[in-house]
């Protein structure tokens, strides 16, 4: 087993890992909004396709979905199409909330009775999570695969990664432990993100800021998808 190539591996996936893109994006929105078993569900469910990714790297599956025109071709529109759709759910949620405590203050602001204009305040704290719903640990765990698994850029990583360092030379019980091991930092990290971001204390302080983060995730998975429509328009 060659162990400076996994911790070669380790390293720079680590650095990947914690760099902002959709998958630290989505992240941050599921676990400031939702149960924290929720944030665990889409934690596994990104390191989930990080793994899927690896394997289809390692046994070159991914360097044939890149060789073939067509069929990458729809990889990177089926991938775009869903961040642009993530993105766009999400800036219109954050709008939908500034709407509601908008209209939460012009309500209190009138000549409502005081205690139910106070009701009316203290309830846009929670605002985010009604309008939002809560989400299921399935429905967590799929948002986090589809986010990672879907967007073409990290299966263009994950084969630029494993075709420089993953030779024919290497073991197959390199190969698997590579795989182990992406798979665990990928759970720990964003397990950890999971729980830090889903703490009751941490939570309540960023509710004010929940249309503010839906609308930067908005931008991010946006822009995201406007980039691959354009590399695809550019390349075309």
């Amino acid at each position: 087993m060659d162990l400076s190539l996994l911790l070669t591996l380790a390293v720079i996936h680590t650095v990947a890992l914690i760099s902002p893109g959709p998958d630290f994006a989505i992240m941050v929105k599921i676990a400031t909004q939702q149960p924290r078993s929720t944030a665990i569900a889409a934690a596994v469910g990104i390191s989930v396709a990080i793994l899927a990714h690896t394997i289809l790297s390692l046994t070159g599956v991914s360097l044939l979905i890149k060789s073939s025109h067509t069929l990458y071709l729809l990889v990177q529109i089926v991938g775009a199409s869903y961040l642009a759709w993530m993105g766009f759910g999400a800036l219109r949620a954050g709008i939908a909330i500034l709407a509601k405590r908008k209209a939460s203050a012009r309500i209190h602001a009138g000549t409502q009775i005081e205690t139910i204009g106070s009701a009316e305040v203290e309830g846009t704290a929670p605002v985010a999570a009604g309008l939002a719903g809560a989400m299921s640990c399935r429905q967590g765990f799929l948002t986090g695969l589809y986010t990672n698994l879907l967007n073409p850029k990290a299966l263009v990583f994950f084969l630029t990664l494993f075709s420089a360092l993953i030779t024919p030379s290497v073991t197959t019980s390199t190969k698997i432990a590579a795989a182990i091991l992406l798979l665990l930092l990928s759970v720990a990290w964003f397990g950890f993100v999971a729980v830090m971001l889903s703490k009751a204390q941490v939570q309540l302080k960023l509710q004010r800021l929940t249309p503010i983060i839906d609308a930067a995730i908005g931008v991010i998975f946006m822009s995201v998808a406007l980039a691959i429509y354009a590399n695809l328009l550019l390349t075309a």
